[in-house]
């Protein structure tokens, strides 16, 4: 059964231990920056919103709702496995062969999206492939969320999980622009290829399941395999939800701050994704951007997320997690307000990008928020759950966007919902006593 130590904190010697080398922090970062091939070119800018829901699928009303319907399976299926998956890896040992396995799935789902031609009767396979990828590119982050703690200490986890952050908003650029001027905008891109039959964005779909397959290899060469927990017995899948369950009911009775955490992350981080879901939709529906300047503010946003990541870090390691969090979500009422009342491209720009500089930062911290408090032998399992909870509560933010659009009869005040939940995650966070971290150890 499993057991949680009266405060939730590093390993004892994790503090005492050096953090891990440059050469396995670059090659735990290089996930994320091939991961966001799968986030960035396929689900949020190009295969999805360009291909997918396009007219050839038979208009984007149709398209965008049956693709709405098929990642809200995945949600389930996400909510259902990852605490089981992150649990069953913290109990054999298996964290890197696990995290290689399902994203290799991940690879071959995106890959796979090769075979869906412009035509109506291939969208529901197109949505198949996108939600089956989401659920495993979910379920191998938890495992590679859990990996940070192999690599730092409360000394460090803030600065490293920062870099992490930042080398997935960063491949993104990348790979945004290689696709865009060496496959989407010439008439003829790369080895001959033009947008015949769906080529072009077919094509895409083989690029980034190379480009997540090449960036996965340095961690599964420069970090170690985690140790076998052997005060675990070895449980049947269905026994690991009665272990879950019991998880559950020790974290509320033992640790119910991290029971709180939970919680309140889940709210926040859906109006953190909401941000980003609906940027580009407000940009042109309420702001005027045409396609060209979606695309720079895009790569513009991604840039400054990444330093805002990558700068939160340090902060994170000097004050703690939650104060990072707390004051990127007060920057983001503050400029998502300003968004809400002020009106021209030069406001979007300005607003918008402080928006992006808050919004790296707090994902950030909230992974380390996580990692201080997972106790050894169970980081598998709580990321699991830091998952699930996320997915949860993944409808709210959409729905309170469109309501707040049918109530005030126009698309900008839509932003109103998003900043009720970004308000509610702050004022639930705002109790929960805060980690242990570098200043305080």
């Amino acid at each position: 059964m499993t057991q949680f130590p009266q405060a939730m904190d590093f390993p004892p010697a994790a503090a005492d231990t050096p953090p891990g080398t440059k050469r396995q922090i670059v090659a735990w970062s290089a996930w994320d920056w091939g991961g966001a091939a799968f986030n960035s070119v396929m689900t949020t800018f190009i295969f999805t919103a360009l291909y997918l829901t396009g007219k050839d699928f038979g208009g984007a009303d149709h398209a965008t709702a049956v693709l709405a319907f098929a990642l809200s399976i995945s949600g389930f299926a996400i909510a259902l496995l990852a605490p089981v998956a992150g649990q069953r890896t913290d109990h054999s040992g298996r964290r890197k062969l696990w995290l290689g396995i399902n994203t290799l799935i991940v690879a071959l789902l995106t890959g796979a999206c090769f075979f869906v031609q412009p035509h109506e009767s291939y969208l529901l396979l197109g949505c198949m492939l996108i939600a089956a990828g989401h659920v495993f590119f979910e379920i191998a982050g938890v495992n590679y969320n859990a990996m940070l703690l192999q690599i730092s200490t409360k000394h460090t986890i803030g600065k490293i999980s920062g870099l992490g952050w930042a080398s997935g908003y960063l491949g993104g650029i990348v790979a945004l622009l290689f696709v865009y001027f060496a496959l989407i905008k010439p008439e003829v891109g790369i080895f001959g290829i033009t947008s015949a039959d769906g080529m072009t964005y077919r094509a895409v779909a083989v690029f980034s399941a190379l480009w997540i397959i090449i960036f996965s290899i340095p961690v599964m060469l420069a970090i170690p395999e985690s140790e076998p927990d052997p005060n675990e017995p070895h449980v049947g899948f269905f026994q690991s939800y009665k272990e879950l369950f019991w998880t559950i009911a020790l974290l509320w009775k033992s640790e119910r701050h991290t029971v709180y955490f939970l919680i309140s992350s889940a709210i926040f981080r859906d109006g953190l994704a909401a941000i980003f879901t609906f940027g580009a939709v407000l940009a042109v529906g309420s702001f005027g951007f045409k396609t060209g300047d979606v695309l720079i503010f895009a790569i513009a946003g991604n840039v400054v997320a990444a330093v805002g990541a990558l700068s939160a870090g340090f902060f994170d390691d000097k004050f703690g997690p939650k104060a990072v969090i707390v004051t990127s979500l007060c920057g983001l009422l503050v400029s998502g307000s300003a968004v809400l009342f002020l009106h021209g491209k030069t406001a979007f720009w300005v607003f918008g990008l402080i928006l992006c500089l808050f919004v790296g930062p707090a994902q950030s911290s909230a992974r380390t928020f996580m990692g201080r408090l997972a106790p050894e032998g169970q980081e598998g399992e709580l990321f699991g759950l830091y998952a699930t909870t996320g997915r949860a509560v993944s409808f709210l933010a959409p729905q309170l966007f469109g309501l707040c659009i049918v109530l005030f009869g126009a698309q900008r005040w839509g932003i109103i919902g998003i900043l009720v939940v970004l308000l509610a995650g702050l004022l639930l966070l705002l109790p929960v006593k805060a980690p242990p971290h570098a200043a305080g150890a």
